[in-house]
This record gives C-alpha cells, structure tokens and sequence, in this order.
C-alpha cells in the first residue's frame, strides 16, 4: 500500500476547517495552514540544517501543535520524529539520543536549559545536534522559510515515521519502530470502533512522548478531517472547561479519570456534548467506571502497547457496564492468542500470555536485533500481558507476567487482588508486589493509597481480603501510603516500589 502526504491531501478537500486548536495560546490551525506550515518547517530543516531522509529529529517539549506540524514536516522529508520523554534524567534522555542519533532537537521555552545542556554532552551526528526553539523566535523563522509547496510522493505503508522509546523500566529504553502504516491501520482500529468522524473535536491530554499522545486520538482525528484540542498538559479544571465547551471525543487514563470526578466542579459539569469516552494504559477500577457511568459518562475500556499501534481491544459501548473490567474483544485488523508457557493456546477462562499479530504491529525496535527477536515468536509479539477470554468473547486483562509471583507453590496475579482492594471505601489506588518469605517463597505486601482524611486499619483491609479472596492471595502485609509513584500514563511504577521494599 502506498500512503500519501496526507496534510497536502486534508488542505486540497478542506483547508478551511479547523485541524488543530491551542488552547493555552488560544489559537487554531486550519488544514491549509497545517500544510503549508508543516512544508515551511521542512524546508527549513533541509535547507538549514540538511535535514534529509532517514535522519532523526526530536522534540523535547511539552504537548504543543508545534509538534504535530514537525511530524507532518518529517514526513514530507522522509525523517524520523524521536519525541523524548522530558520526565527522563539527563543521563536517560543522552542515551537516546546517542542511540537514535539524533541530528536536530526542537524544544520549548521550559526545556532549553536541558536541551542546550544536552547537545553540549551528546556529539550528534554530522558535526553536533542542531536546536530548535520552538518559543523563542520560532514563527519569524517559519515565516523567513521557503514557502514553495513541499509533497512527498506516496511512500510503503513500511516507512518508519517516528520512534516512541519506553521507559526502560526493565533496562535501557528501546526504541518502538512507528510506521506510517501502523497509524493507519490504529485508525482503522480505533476511529472505526469509536465512530470518529470529521465533525468531531477531540481533547488530546496525553503527553506526546507516548503513544496516545499520537494515536488516541490525534493521528486518527486527522485522517479524518476532523479537529485535535491540544493543551500543554492535564490540568482537571482545564480539562472540565473545554469537556463543556465543544469536545465530542475524549481518551484518558485512569488516573485522569479519577482526578476528574475527584475535582469540585466535576459534579456541576454538563458534560453532555461528549459522546465518546474511552480508557487504556492501565486497568480502569470497576468502582470508578460505575461512579463515572452514574454521572452519565460511560467510559468504555481497552488496551494496547507501544509495540501494537496501540489500538488491540475496545470494549463496545453496550457492554461498558455489563461487562465493567472487561477490554473488551480484538479489533478487525489484529489477530490475538492467549498461550501457556510452552507457546500454546489455552482454553476460554484460562489465564495465559496474550499474543498478537497484524499489520499494526511495530517492526521492531530500533538497532535492537536482540530485543526484536526476544519479543516475537513466529510472527507473533509476545504482550508479557497475563489475560483470560469469558464465555462470551470478551478478554481481561489479567496481569504482567512479570508481576506474578508464586505462594506456597499458588500462582498470584496482584491485579485480582488490586481489584479487591478498590473495592474498599475510601481507598484511592492499590498496588501489591510480592516480597520474599522463607516459608512460603513470596508473599504479597499491599501498598494502599487512601482518599483524604481516610484512616485504614491494616487489618481491616486484610479481614476485606479474606472476605473476596482465597487465603494465599490475601496479603501478608498492608502499607497505607501518602501516593503512590506513577508513570506518565498514571499507570503504578511497580518496579520502583520493588526497588524499595526488596531491593531489586
């Protein structure tokens, strides 16, 4: 399949209407101007800095369109966007830029003393890395840039088109291949499933160092036609203004979800005008999806990775309740399988490996054979995702593989019993690991983080366990905490509560 340059496309059908909305700065972009600044952008990183095909270019930034006019820009040269974590150490965010080599930086006012510091450590490649300020001076310089129309000719679905790193929480970062044909075929995925169309805003806080900063639901809003609201950040109060104001479609995590209905002025919001509310990067709890539906926002759940595009699974909007903890069933363009440890399918009800395969697929990671190999099997990614298929078709989302731990010879899944934790009144978020025991071998500790003013007994909490679970998954130990740490998904840094409580 040969993909075209899809902003010279969107500007000939409609370059009147509205791509991209700043908020912040309280400023549009229409689909005209998406293509004609994106084209400016790319001349001026070809003509200045020789910025040609297959060369990386990153941002170090908080959420912006400017971003989003550099990816449309990288595209009409062929190059590869790289937009860095700016949460990372110094030390991380050099290593990726060694690694992706990296020949031009863009960044904004917040992050230039980091990003002047950087290119000082890092050579780069072809004499040193360029910088970008994307505040200071940026629109004289675009203005100053060749205007001449710039059209990339229709390229393969293959061609790489940005790099998404991880977070490195099992080593280093690896950079996630992204395709020009991967945030096709999420569109098909995703838009389809939640019915977008050119008549829809959607709200976009995701950062854009991740995944769903592109691809839920940027990209496919613009494939469409239809419109991105792009503020810097989640900011609840924000959030629930423009919620109100004319956003149609909405994604975010659970951690957003739950500082929303947290918020004081959540209960007097008419929400609405939102027809489209949807969940992923980590398990939404039952409780909070009822509270969310008794206000009239059905919030429907689904999962994927870096690795699949992201879109895998979206719970439909009939099922959002009956089916509540559920992510629901593959999407048309990927195929799944649950598997034992000997690579083979396990039946309906049964726990295992989910695995999948499709064209959505990354291609691998980035000058990463080991890592490539390591994580596909016969065609197949392996998830490291522990999930379960019911009686009707629907999946769960059971655990991390890694996360398991065994008891007494008992495979526990911390997931199960976080999903009985949240189940007691006043507590906010939970997460249980398991820690060393010379008796049974591991035993779970719970670290719960509890509502403000809330006062837990932990035995009260165990005594709640014993109540839903069988002995050996009740923790041994409970552990009231103030917060607990978080990525940018909002999704609990296991391995950081495991770096201080077992010492790896």
């Amino acid at each position: 399949m040969q993909l075209p340059d899809l902003t010279a496309k969107r500007a000939s059908l409609h370059p009147d209407r509205v791509a991209l909305v700043d908020p912040d700065r309280d400023r549009s972009v229409t689909y005209g101007e998406l293509e004609s600044r994106a084209g400016r952008l790319a001349r001026l990183l070809q003509d200045e800095w020789s910025v040609r095909a297959g060369d990386r270019v990153a941002t170090l930034a908080h959420n912006r369109v400017e971003a989003v006019e550099l990816l449309f820009a990288c595209a009409k040269l062929g190059a590869v966007l790289v937009p860095l974590n700016w949460r990372l150490a110094p030390a991380e965010l050099e290593f990726i830029l060694v690694d992706a080599d990296v020949v031009a930086l863009a960044h904004d006012a917040a992050h230039a003393e980091v990003a002047h510091a950087l290119t000082r450590n890092v050579p780069g490649a072809r004499g040193g890395i360029r910088l970008l300020d994307l505040d200071d001076g940026f629109e004289a310089r675009l203005a100053d840039a060749d205007p001449a129309p710039l059209v990339h000719e229709p390229r393969g679905e293959d061609a790489l088109w940005y790099l998404l790193y991880t977070s490195g929480t099992t080593g280093k970062p690896k950079g996630v291949e992204q395709t020009a044909g991967m945030a096709l075929v999420n569109h098909l995925n995703i838009g389809m499933a939640a019915g977008i169309t050119s008549d829809d805003v959607f709200l976009s806080v995701l950062p854009q160092f991740h995944t769903g900063g592109w691809n839920l639901y940027v990209l496919p809003m613009l494939f469409v036609g239809g419109t991105a609201v792009i503020p810097s950040g989640f900011d609840p109060a924000q959030t629930l203004r423009l919620l109100q104001d004319r956003v149609t479609v909405f994604f975010g995590v659970p951690t957003i979800y739950q500082m929303l209905v947290e918020h004081p002025d959540f209960a007097g919001a008419d929400l609405s005008g939102v027809r489209s509310w949807s969940a992923g990067g980590a398990a939404m709890p039952v409780p909070l999806l009822e509270r969310l539906d008794a206000a009239g926002v059905q919030v429907r759940q689904g999962m994927g990775m870096t690795e699949t595009g992201p879109t895998v699974f979206l719970l439909d909007e009939e099922h959002a309740i009956s089916k509540a903890g559920s992510v629901g069933k593959p999407q048309p363009f990927v195929d799944v399988r649950l598997v034992d440890t000997e690579g083979r399918d396990v039946a309906p009800g049964e726990s295992g490996e989910l695995w999948f395969r499709g064209p959505g697929i990354t291609p691998g990671y980035w000058r990463n054979d080991a890592a490539t190999e390591a994580a596909f099997v016969g065609g197949w990614l392996r998830s490291g995702d522990v999930g379960r298929q019911d009686e009707d078709g629907f999946y769960y989302v059971v655990d991390r593989v890694k996360d398991m731990y065994i008891s007494g010879g008992e495979n526990v899944y911390p997931a199960e019993v976080e999903a009985v934790l949240l189940r007691l009144p006043g507590v906010r978020s939970a997460a249980v690991i398991g820690v060393p025991d010379e008796r049974w071998g591991e035993v779970g500790r719970a670290l719960v983080e509890v509502e403000p003013g809330v006062r837990l007994d932990g035995e009260d909490v165990r005594r709640h366990c014993r109540a839903h679970l069988a002995g050996y998954k009740v923790p041994a130990a409970v552990e009231v905490v103030h917060e607990l740490p978080r990525g940018a998904t909002g999704k609990v840094l296991k391995h950081v509560l495991r770096a201080e409580r077992v010492g790896s």
